[in-house]
């Protein structure tokens, strides 16, 4: 025994879920829909989901901002525990995966609670900050393309209140971050990102061990 967390088998994994997952019956449908995609990997964990649920809650969140909507699960997570006049504000790019995303939201009649950017990240992002949208949001997820994070963490640290935090996927990338034969364009954006965000005094930062590694900055 060390101390450090545990790995995560298989077996265990599998004990996790028994014992910890609350997932519903809408979130679990799109979740299997979203498996016999190509793209399946690019959907959070269900333990990371309900992990972002209860920071919400614990955080009384209201307005939630997304990076990255893929299929729609994260958002509908995030918008099943806002409180009825809560809003995510999610940004994407792809008409094809949000159509997907949409049906689950109206099916969990979530709809109302969730406002969908198409287009770039960058240029939604953009857009809110001009609509004087700065420091209006309790809580920014970011799960995008990994050469983008760096700008959309700016962004989210305008859009995001004193107090707020702000969360980014896969930190630890597959654990390809420690590998030095790994040189792609995605993994050195994400070990470039990881290494300025530790050294960022603007937010107290945790780098969280769930799923592919969830960063949290809480800005000061």
């Amino acid at each position: 025994m060390t101390n450090r967390s545990i790995q995560m088998t298989e077996a265990l994994h599998a004990y996790l879920l028994a014992h910890s997952l609350r997932e519903d019956a809408v979130l679990q449908a799109l979740r299997e829909e979203t498996a016999s995609l190509p793209e399946r990997n690019m959907q959070i964990s269900p333990e990371q989901g309900q992990f972002m649920q209860l920071l919400l809650r614990l955080m009384g969140a209201r307005r939630c901002l997304e990076v990255g909507t893929f299929t729609g699960y994260s958002a509908l997570a995030m918008a099943q525990v806002l409180p009825a006049d809560g809003e995510v504000v999610t940004c994407d790019c792809s008409e094809e995966w949000t159509r997907i995303a949409s049906r689950y939201w109206q099916q969990a009649g979530m709809q109302q609670r969730i406002v969908l950017k198409l287009g770039t990240a960058a240029d939604s992002l953009a857009a809110l900050l001009d609509e004087g949208q700065g420091g209006r949001f309790d809580f920014a997820f970011i799960d995008a393309d990994k050469a983008g994070y760096a700008h959309y963490y700016e962004s989210c640290l305008q859009l995001v209140r004193a107090g707020g935090l702000i969360a980014i996927d896969n930190t630890l990338w597959d654990g390809r971050v420690v590998d030095p034969a790994t040189t792609d364009t995605a993994t050195e954006a994400i070990r470039a990102f990881n290494a300025a965000l530790h050294a960022d005094t603007r937010v107290d930062i945790s780098m969280v061990p769930i799923g592919d590694g969830l960063s949290l900055a809480r800005k000061r």
